[in-house]
């Protein structure tokens, strides 16, 4: 299982490195983002205060999680609202069939969320039969080609403007040429009557505050807002690491979530909730419950030095960035995480032997390290990984043995020596020609090597 998805991953991440249209279209969406990005942090007075005051935060909150969470939930219940402790995805989707049985419910809207898309709530639904609908423009364009979202905040970013309006058309019979205002238009005509007669809406947060019981949703288009008020039920997805102490701290984690996500100072809808409808309240579900989701975070949590990978606030700016993910996407990972963050946390949550390649699939240029507004050291974190899955005897038989002989060669000097430039490059060629890869040359090396060089020329000098 692990070698099989290894291997699928390198030939996919082969496919799509070498489609041009796929990298056209990443490119595009990529250097748009950019653009808004520089712009947006040029907002911030400190922008690298901000930084560090957000990492002590999540650092703050790591160490004490039990104790926030345990406040978050005293605080949201005091409200009429239920929590929900769910340990994996299994007891997760359990819980929310539980609630949509009780409920008598067939029809159910969601809000675009991550942790629902990590426990693939939609297909559980579906072969519950229960008629379940994404409500974000990009999650819906998602569902409806039966794909995974190929990025945390545009889940349809490798898909072109004429991609979508194919799409469109096949489905709802659109003109093929619908500008992108159309295809809007036409969506929010399709989705508008759906949260009126849904009886459950789902969503996920952005945000937990342990001194409120509070749940934060930040977005763009409002559908957060309508499938968290209009249905009776609201069920809230949230995983455990989302919380934050206080609800001063959303000034600090607000902005820096919407620059570095999208380029914007703020996000246009920002919400809170805590708790379901009051008496004295016009709005609102009668119900309101959050499912706590661990789901191999505490495996995380216990991990000293990667736990700080639990300090993602999912902005997908690392993602952005990364040289790696520009050129294979986001659908190569296999993952609901993907790009650097992805990498650093999958193995963690869904196994280090089926996942430890991941952490491989990386320059280590710093360039998500540089760009976190946490302040995650995710490229130190991916060699960490990468020392545990050799410490848990994951690497394979062949790589233990080719590094014991080069462990062997390297520390001595002489042996090294001995061979010229022509028998090291014969050899390399023999050994890593297949692993190294037809789209690029093997390095060329020197006839003697440094040491070599260095001695002849300081005995000459003699």
């Amino acid at each position: 299982m692990a070698e099989s998805t290894a291997n699928a991953f390198i030939e996919e991440s082969a496919r799509k490195a070498f489609d041009t249209k796929h990298r056209d279209i990443i490119n595009y969406n990529i250097d748009k983002y950019s653009m808004a990005f520089e712009k947006g942090k040029s907002k911030f007075a400190n922008l690298e205060n901000s930084k560090i005051k957000a990492n002590l935060i999540k650092w703050k909150v790591m160490e004490n999680l039990d104790r926030y969470l345990l406040q978050f939930e005293a605080n949201f219940t005091a409200r009429g609202g239920k929590v929900i402790w769910a340990n994996d995805a299994t007891e997760a989707l359990e819980e929310i069939y539980a609630i949509i049985q009780r409920k008598k419910a067939k029809s159910v809207v969601k809000s675009k969320s991550m942790a629902t898309e990590e426990i693939e709530l939609n297909h559980f639904l579906a072969s519950k039969n229960i008629d379940a609908i994404e409500t974000d423009l990009g999650e819906y364009i998602i569902q409806l080609l039966d794909q995974k979202p190929y990025h945390f905040v545009t889940p349809a970013m490798h898909l072109s403007l004429e991609d979508i309006a194919k799409l469109f058309h096949e489905k709802f019979d659109t003109p093929l040429d619908a500008s992108a205002e159309q295809l809007t238009m036409k969506a929010r005509e399709l989705l508008r009557d759906r949260y009126l007669s849904a009886e459950v809406g789902i969503t996920g947060a952005n945000f937990l505050i342990a001194e409120t019981g509070s749940l934060a949703i930040t977005e763009n288009e409002g559908n957060a807002r309508l499938t968290s008020t209009f249905p009776k039920t609201h069920i809230a997805v949230v995983g455990i690491e989302k919380i934050i102490p206080n609800l001063q701290d959303l000034d600090l984690f607000w902005p820096l979530l919407s620059t570095h996500g999208t380029g914007q100072n703020l996000t246009v809808y920002n919400t809170l909730l805590t708790g379901p409808k009051q008496a004295y309240e016009s709005d609102g579900p009668e119900e309101m419950y959050v499912i706590l989701l661990d789901n191999g975070r505490s495996k995380l949590l216990a991990q000293k030095e990667q736990r700080q990978g639990l300090y993602c606030i999912r902005c997908g700016a690392c993602l952005n960035v990364c040289p790696i993910y520009q050129n294979i996407g986001g659908h190569t990972y296999e993952t609901t995480y993907q790009g650097p963050i992805g990498s650093l946390i999958s193995p963690h949550l869904n196994g280090m032997k089926e996942f430890k390649h991941l952490s491989y699939a990386s320059t280590l240029c710093g360039k998500c390290t540089e760009v976190c507004p946490v302040g995650i050291d995710i490229q130190r974190m991916l060699l960490v990984n990468r020392k545990d899955s050799v410490d848990q005897g994951l690497a394979s038989k062949t790589e233990q043995k080719a590094w014991q002989w080069f462990t062997y060669g390297i520390m001595r000097r002489k042996f090294v020596d001995f061979f010229g430039g022509k028998f090291k490059i014969f050899f390399i060629r023999k050994l890593f020609q297949k692993t190294w890869g037809d789209q690029r040359e093997l390095p060329k090396l020197a006839d003697k090597s440094f040491s070599k060089q260095w001695k002849e020329q300081q005995k000459n000098k003699e």
